[in-house]
Parts: structure tokens; sequence; C-alpha cells
């Protein structure tokens, strides 16, 4: 091989422009009937009248005649039905072993329309019927190979056994347009192809294009004289368009190419992906050799598995490499989290970086510290280069192959550092991780010179093919490798959780992370024992409210009330860390649900009392019930009755807990004790070993329970707190127009989508992770977001900016009570508590919408 260097080239349009779709012949295997909308010969081939055996050989004679007459009944019906598949749209129909004239041989047809004119093309039929079953075999191996170059090998090595061809090549088109051979099955004896480059000319944009129309193109001898098309030209003075012919001759280049390399026959099966030419199945034969219209459907449909096949593993290969990249970006992330002074740990993280997407080193500045490591520029023309950076304002990432060739004085270092990805992780000051990659001198192995000769012609100059297929050397200097679109993504992915731990290092403060660390370890402690207990005591309100439902809507409205006020207990629970809360702010959360009937009807009256967690959601469930009972019977039921709640504290330190209905109806204790009855007789003695007392007067229910002392806890003198009515309208939102629900949970989605559309959204759109998040809000801006903060593995902190950057308002949810911490830019959300309730969830969004 030889060294070599490009020069200027020749103006390879010239190819570009050659009209290989309009070169008026066929191959000589068929033939071509082309005929207007009333079924009359406009056109055909010159060997027609021989294949179909008509007296007259002229093809002129056939001009005007109606296929329904010429051709036999069957033939007549075929293209009709054909024709009627295509319904309006393009493309090529099939039929086989067709009888083109009465008592005639069988033909293969394939039927397409052409401007206005009906283009039938005819095969005569292979005397011997292939069975299915082999075809089924071939795509049967093809699924069962691993990874992508398994898959690769086997679909040439079976494309070879089902067409019998001498050589059989993988090409793949790359980014530049120029192709590279990734998979060979050859006859022993033939030079082998694989690896070798050939440059975009060889394929050129008017041959790409009908790749993508026809999906296989058939050669069966270059040698054959091809068949002209009678007449050449229509009345306009135009060939006819065969585009989408299966029997299209040949170009004179390409003729040309072929026989350059020792091929008399071809046959190429486009691969296509997301509606984009991949690459070419390229089969080669040393002799001539026609497949027949069986086969090579057969062909075509091998071509088709492999490209869904293929787009499959490819994917799947790029989810692997992002899940492998995601894996060490959470050890990055914890690393960065676990050490003090975040800035300092950034710059310290270089070789993780590097792990995340390959590189040759890493530059990165952080809050005006420094760290390179490996291959980079020095900081001086750093420091130049973060200028430029600088002034171009970009905040996403950015990937450059060729430094030098949009920032000159990068062509200084192109020995250390050729090509960049550059992740931006801040506003201003700007600062940067910058990768970089080494230039590539690469050795590109061509498949000959990709400077196509430019050799005289009759009509004037044009492209010859290559007279020799040595492979030599082209190299490039001054670039390195490209960055592919999955290092693209993981680099995004990257910025996107880099900004969100530097939001979370400035919005945390040393004793933000010491009653962190106090409340995790009190949590970790207690976590399984925690969650088994609410997991059966959710259990068991569900069978024992079901036992007294009246209906559906009746179960689901008691079975939310009692979750809904031991979530309220939670959650004041979880404000002090799990320690102590107040009585009376408990009394108020449940007299809260209730404030609609009216103003100063729960009266409370009561010293400072805290009680114990293991206490505080029995309390919670029995006041729930006492309220929701003196709602439905007693003294809540109507305009004029009030409740008063009163404590106080008894000699020996145990607390005295009165109930009473004033001036409510009258009462009558009831027939039957249902479940809300028995939690408030017997939940204080069964599990805090106190004791409880109901009575039923006329005058109204009165209630009475001792806590025992062991669950008390003296707090600060203080007012207990009175229920306050809610503002008015806050429990409707002026909500329209398409919501955005962040939710990493299905059930809880569901549950939100409901609540969202019962608030007025015509359409909630649900995303379970930030990248899902963002693609919806490019795709279609939402009207207000409902974001759960907490989304496993990440947080919606960057959606929140997103959003606020739109002024797109947004709720944050929480399950965690009133422990939310977010950085100060986004303090000023409004928050809603899990679970959700259409309520609370209403408030809040009308608060957003009012922003």
């Amino acid at each position: 091989m030889a060294e070599a260097s490009l020069s200027s080239p020749p103006d390879l349009s010239v190819c570009d422009r050659e009209p290989i779709h309009l070169l008026g012949a066929i191959q000589p295997q068929g033939l071509l009937l082309a005929a207007g909308s009333d079924w009359r010969i406009a056109r055909v081939s010159a060997n027609a009248p021989s294949l179909l055996g008509l007296a007259d050989p002229r093809p002129e004679a056939m001009a005007g005649l109606s296929l329904r007459t010429l051709l036999a009944p069957e033939a007549v019906h075929a293209i009709s039905n054909l024709l009627g598949m295509m319904r309006g749209g393009g493309g090529v129909q099939r039929a086989f072993r067709v009888p083109m004239m009465p008592d005639g041989p069988a033909f293969d047809l394939a039927v397409h329309v052409a401007g206005n004119l009906i283009v039938v093309e005819a095969e005569p039929s292979s005397a011997q019927r292939r069975p299915d079953a082999p075809i089924g075999a071939l795509l049967s191996r093809l699924k069962r190979s691993e990874g992508l170059a398994a898959l690769h090998d086997a679909a040439v090595r079976q494309l070879r056994l089902l067409t019998g061809f001498d050589r059989v090549m993988l090409y793949r088109f790359l980014p530049d347009g120029a192709g590279e051979v990734v998979a060979e099955a050859r006859q022993p004896g033939l030079e082998s192809f694989l690896g070798l480059r050939y440059p975009a000319t060889d394929i050129p944009a008017q041959a790409r294009i009908l790749y993508l129309r026809n999906l296989l193109r058939s050669i069966g001898d270059i040698g054959a004289e091809p068949v002209p098309i009678v007449p050449a030209l229509d009345a306009a003075g135009q060939p006819l368009d065969l585009s989408d012919s299966v029997l299209r001759s040949v170009s004179p280049v390409h003729v040309e190419y072929l026989r350059n390399m020792g091929v008399q026959a071809s046959l190429s099966v486009s691969v296509v992906q997301d509606g984009k030419l991949w690459g070419l199945f390229a089969c080669h034969h040393m002799a001539p050799r026609t497949l027949d219209f069986e086969q090579r459907t057969a062909v075509e449909l091998l071509g088709q598995v492999f490209s869904l096949v293929n787009e499959a593993r490819e994917r799947e290969a790029a989810a692997t490499a992002e899940a492998e990249a995601r894996r060490a970006a959470d050890a990055m992330m914890a690393r960065l989290a676990a050490v003090e002074g975040g800035t300092l740990n950034l710059v310290d993280c270089g070789e993780l970086i590097g792990e995340l997407i390959p590189c040759d080193g890493v530059a990165v500045l952080a809050e005006g510290q420094e760290r390179h490591v490996g291959s980079t520029p020095t900081p001086e023309e750093f420091a130049g280069l973060v200028a430029h950076l600088a002034s171009l304002g970009t905040a996403q990432v950015l990937a450059e192959e060729e430094i030098g060739r949009h920032y000159p004085p990068g062509r200084a270092f192109v020995d250390r550092a050729a090509g960049m990805l550059v992740i931006p992780i801040s506003r201003l000051p700007r600062d940067y991780i910058v990768l970089f990659r080494r230039e590539t001198a690469r050795r590109v192995t061509w498949a000959g010179d990709p400077r196509k000769v430019a050799a005289p012609a009759e009509d004037g100059v044009r492209l010859s093919p290559r007279k020799s297929f040595a492979a030599w050397v082209e190299s490039v200097r001054g670039r390195a490798e490209a960055w592919n679109p999955t290092e693209l993504r993981i680099a995004e992915s990257l910025r996107i959780s880099l900004l969100e731990v530097l939001l979370r290092m400035g919005a945390a403060t040393e004793e933000e992370r010491r009653r962190a660390q106090e409340r995790q370890e009190l949590l970790i402690a207690e976590l399984n024992h925690r969650v088994r207990n609410i997991l059966a005591l959710i259990r068991a309100l569900v069978t024992q409210t079901r036992g007294g439902a009246r209906d559906l809507d009746h179960f689901a409205e008691v079975l939310g009330g009692r979750i809904q006020a031991l979530a309220r207990a939670h959650d004041q629970i979880t404000t002090d860390a799990w320690g102590p809360a107040p009585l009376s702010a408990l009394v108020a959360a449940e007299a809260e649900a209730f404030v609609h009937l009216g103003a100063n009807r729960v009266r409370m009256d009561g010293p400072a009392v805290l009680l114990e967690p293991a206490a505080f959601s029995a309390i919670a469930l029995v006041c729930h019930e006492l309220m929701t009972n003196s709602a439905k019977y007693g003294a809540l039921s109507d305009r004029r009755g009030h409740v008063k709640v009163s404590w106080r504290l008894l000699p020996g330190g145990d607390l005295a807990l009165d109930w009473l209905d004033v001036d409510g109806p009258p009462v009558r204790a009831p027939t039957r004790r249902g479940f809300g009855t028995s939690i408030i007789e017997r939940l204080v003695p069964h599990d805090l070993g106190g004791t409880a007392r109901l009575e039923y007067a006329l005058t109204g229910m009165s209630a009475a329970f001792c806590v025992p002392r062991r669950f008390i806890a003296r707090g600060a003198a203080a007012r207990p707190a009175q229920p306050q009515r809610a503002a008015n309208g806050a429990a409707t939102a002026p909500l329209s127009g398409i919501a955005l629900l962040v939710e990493d949970n299905l059930i809880v989605s569901m549950h939100g989508e409901e609540v969202l559309r019962e608030l007025g959204a015509e359409r909630v759109e649900i995303a379970s992770s930030v990248a899902e998040a963002m693609r919806l809000i490019e795709a279609a801006p939402p009207r207000l977001a409902l974001l759960d903060v907490n989304l496993g593995e990440e947080t919606s902190l960057p959606v929140a900016v997103r959003l606020k950057a739109l002024g797109i308002p947004f709720v944050f949810a929480t399950g965690y009570g009133e422990e939310l911490r977010v950085p100060s830019s986004l303090a000023g959300a409004p928050v809603v508590k899990k679970p959700y309730v259409a309520a609370d969830v209403g408030a809040r969004v009308a608060e957003a919408l009012r922003t």
C-alpha cells in the first residue's frame, strides 16, 4: 500500500447528475408494458412481442392495444388486484406464476405507476417451486446471533447461502457519506474486502435515493445487451421514468465499475433504519447469475428482517453503554457528595469522568480552581480556549472533532488535543469540564483511490470507476475521532447531574447536613419495622372499612379520609424528626378538614402537650373518627352546634382528653358497632394501654380518654392552634390545557393524573424521569407541572429549573412532610404533600397559577 494525500478532486457532481432512472432500457430477462389509465399500451420493451409469443415481432405493432383484450384473464385480474393494493400510493406490488397469454407460460409480475402510466414488468416464472422453510430457518439464525458483529457475520453467511453468490458484503455508510465493509462471506480464493472503505462518490446521491425507494436491485449479467423501450420518448419528448422498475438497465459507469472488479452479476439489498439508508448488502458473482422473482422476494424479506433486528441490536448496544456510563456517573456523584467542599472534589474527578466517555485527557475549571488529567492543552492554552468558549455563550454540550477549524490557536496543541467535548457546569462565572482526544493521524484503508478519474466520453466528461482496487491509505491530520451519539447523550446526562449536585451543594449548610444525618440514622433504625406496621395497618383499614361501606363511592370516601388522617399525623411527626409532636396541632389538622362547615366550630382548650410518635397515629385516627361521626350525626351536622375538645394533665402525669358535642341535634346510641366506633372505643386501650369511655346523650355525644404518661411530654407554653378557614377558591384551580406530571411510581401517577383532570386539565402528560420530562416540555410546553421531587435515582430539580426559565408555573410534591429542601432559587414554589388529595392539590395549583 502506498501513502497518498488528497489534492483538489474533479467535479464529483457529474456522477451525481447522471440520470440513472432515465436510461430508456431494461435488462433482457424480462419484458415491460406501459399503459395509460384506459389500459391501452403506450410503450413496450423491444423484446415484449417475442416473450409473449405474438405473431408480429414488431414492438410498434403493440401500440394502442388494450391490456384487457391482449392478456389472459388471469393476468388482467392479477394486475387489477395489484393496482388496488396500492390504494393511491407508490411502491411496487408483485404476483407470481401468472399466465400472461391464454394457454401461455407463467410469468412473475411487478406492477407500479410511473406518472400517468401503469407499468407492468414480467419475468418467466421458475419451473421449480421452492419451499418456504429455508427462509424461515435463515431468519431464525439471524435472531439467535448475539451482538452486532455476530449478527452481521450471520447475515452475510445466510444471504450467501440463500443466493449462491461468490461474495456477499455488508456495507455500512459512515457519517461523512463514505462506506465501510463491516462483514463479508466469500468464495475461497477471492480477495477479502473486509474493513476496506469506499468514498462517498462510489454511490452518488441519485443512486442512494433509488436504494431508499427500491430495497432490492438485481443485475443478472453486466454483459447482456440492454433492451430498449419503444418509443424512447413520449409525445412530450420525455423518456419513461424507471425509478421503480425492477428490470431497469444498468448505468455504463456502474457496468465499468463492476467489470474492473471482475464481477459479472450483482445483487444489492438496502438496509433502512429510521427512514434512512443505513447501508447495503452487496452481492457479487464472477459469472452471470440471475435470481428469479421468488428468490429475490425472499432476499428482500431477509434484508427487511435484518434491518429491524440490526436497529434493535444497535439500540441495545447503546443502552448498555449508557447504563455502564450511568453506573460510573452514580459513583462519581456519590464521591462528589461525600466530601466537604464540592468544588475541590469536582476538579479531582477527572479520571472518573474519563471512565464515562473515552478520552485522552480532561481539564476541569470550577469556581476558580483548575485540574488537568492526561493529554490536554497547557494552562495558558486552556485559558485562551475557555475565553473562546465563554464568547460562544452556549449552555449545552459542545462536540468538536477538529478544534483548529473553529479556534485557529488550537492548531498549536493539535498533537495533544485535536478534538474536544465541552460540558458546561454553571452559568456565570462560566465553568467547564472539557474532554480531549488526541489527533488520530488516522490511517484509513480505502478500496482504491477515492479521487475518481475524469475520463472523456462521447457525451462529454464523466467520472470513471477506479481502475485498480489496491488499497491505499489517507492520512487525516488535525482531527480526532468523532464523538458518537451515545457519548453525547451521556455527556448531556452528566451535565444535568452535575448541575443538580452543584445546586444541592449551594443550598446546603453544615447544620442541614447534621440534621439530615441524625434523621437518616433514626429512620434507618426503624424503617423496616415501621413500613411493615404501616402496610399491615393499611390492609386492616381496607378490610374493616369495606365491611361497613354502603357502596364503592362511600368506601373510597371513608377509606381515603382514614388514610389521609394517618398521612397528616406522619407529616407532623416527621417535622420533628420522629420526635414528640404537639397534640394541639393534631386536633387542628383534623379540624381543618371540616372548616367548610363554619368558623369556630371546633374549640380547643388545654396546655402545651406533646405526644410521642407511638401514640400520635393512634390519637389521630381516633380524632378523625370523632370528627367524621360529629359531621354526620352530631354537633357538626347542622349550623348551630360546635365541638369542644379539651385536655389536661392528671396528677400522675397521664393525659385526660375529653370530647363533647354541644348544641347539636338529639343523639341516640347506634344499634350496631361499626369499624369507626370500634376505633374510638378500643384503639387507645389496645394500642396505648389507656382507657376510653363513650356516652350518647340527647344533648350530644361525649367521649373521655386517658393516655398513659409514657406517651406524654411537656411542650413549651403556647396557645393551642385553632383551625383556619381556607382561602376562598383555594380548593379549585383554574387549570386548563396540558398538565405535566413527573412521578416515578405508576400507581401514584395514575392517581395524580385523575386529580389533575378533576381540576380541569384537558390532557395530562406523565414522565417518570428527568430526560422524559425535558422531552415532553420541548415537544409541547405545559400550562402547569406537578413535580415529585424524589424520582429514585434522581430528582426533578433540573426540570423545575427549566420550567422556571420558560416561565411555566409548577408545584412540588413530596412524601417527606415538612422536610423538603430545594435551592433558594426555587424556594418560592408551592409544595403539596402526598398522598394526593384534590383539595390540597387544587389549592397549591391555584397558588402557582397566581404567582
